[in-house]
């Protein structure tokens, strides 16, 4: 007898296309990952699909410029019920894909981070043409501690080898240089005892410095929030950059448009090579159940690919693999922690 599908709580709050577009990533991904989906949004929303589960959910707080008072304001909230639905087991993991603040928020305080992690990061897979590999945090922990830094490395491996399907991931830091010495004293001390972790399984490979980012040396860069973000929107922006000039190059004269019908099939497969929506968007690693944040601005397939992401970290059980490659590292945290708000610059004493 075969088991139930898994169901996956989607927020279709805030999404830029609208709250149908999420509808119809919702009833691709049934179709093309065997889940179930309760989609909390307005209750007129059609369900376009028996394994969609329309729940009325009007109030959207993607907008809202504090994140943490809005979700404690507005229980009603599309995504605080959806969070909510996680939370009490009535769905497997989370997608929504409206603002970052609220998702973070509402999830930290209601799923809860995973036994022994000191905080959630925020990853996401950069299609890097040829070397696409995986970031973090890009966003979650503006200021992080050594500690930290290794528990994100320890994540990020974890799911890049579940998820991913990376057999043995190259973990790197990311700083100023390749030297050991090289970087804050935080990210030195990170080294330090990621380079003394042999034997657990973790595949540390050194320092890894923005030139080189995208050449391949590393399946998984490991940084602070702050960092992470800054090198993300530069990455996009070069790319969106590079793409436009090539168009206006292809389309500036008659030799151009000429060059351009000889470098279309190419071109393509370089676009969908580094197209964002295909690999899902930003996951939110170190809670106790899988909440994957596509871009606003995806669609169908976006979300779809996203409502796959969640639905494979459950059934891989990502929360308690990781849980496992982390004690054998010895990265779990040994005595509470206080709780910072989420994206706050530091619980640093």
């Amino acid at each position: 007898m075969s088991a139930a599908p898994l169901t996956i709580a989607v927020d279709a709050g805030g999404a830029d296309l609208g709250a149908a577009e999420v509808a119809r990533g919702a009833a691709r991904a049934a179709q093309e990952h065997g889940v179930r989906v309760l989609l909390f949004g307005d209750g007129d929303l059609a369900a376009p699909s028996p394994d969609v589960q329309v729940i009325d959910a009007p109030r959207s707080i993607a907008k809202d410029p504090d994140p943490v008072r809005a979700v404690r304001a507005h229980p009603d909230a599309s995504v605080v019920q959806a969070v909510q639905a996680v939370a009490e087991d009535r769905a497997a993991g989370l997608v929504s894909g409206g603002s970052t603040g609220p998702a973070l928020a509402a999830a930290i305080f209601r799923i809860k981070r995973a036994s022994g992690i000191h905080r959630p990061a925020l990853a996401i897979p950069v299609p890097a043409f040829e070397h696409p590999f995986l970031l973090l945090d890009v966003g979650a922990n503006v200021d992080v501690r050594p500690e930290q830094l290794v528990q994100f490395a320890h994540m990020g491996a974890a799911y890049a080898q579940l998820v991913l399907g990376v057999e043995r991931p190259r973990v790197a830091l990311l700083s100023n240089g390749e030297e050991p010495s090289k970087g804050t004293p935080d990210v030195v001390e990170a080294h330090e005892r990621l380079a003394g972790e042999a034997g657990t399984g973790l595949n540390f490979v050194g320092n890894v410095e923005g030139l080189s980012l995208l050449a391949g040396g590393a399946d998984v860069v490991v940084c602070d929030g702050f960092t992470g973000n800054v090198a993300l929107k530069v990455m996009e922006g070069t790319s969106a950059t590079v793409m436009g000039a090539v168009r206006r190059v292809a389309t500036a004269s008659a030799r151009g448009k000429a060059g351009g019908l000889l470098l279309r099939p190419a071109l393509r497969e370089m676009r969908d090579s580094i197209d964002p929506e295909a690999h899902g968007g930003a996951v939110l690693l170190g809670l106790r159940k899988p909440v994957v944040v596509p871009h606003g601005s995806f669609g169908e397939r976006g979300i779809a690919a996203a409502i796959g992401i969640a639905a494979r970290a459950a059934r891989e059980d990502l929360t308690g693999r990781t849980h496992t490659a982390l004690s054998a590292g010895g990265a779990l945290r040994r005595r509470p922690e206080a709780s910072a708000a989420p994206g706050s610059v530091s619980d640093r004493p």
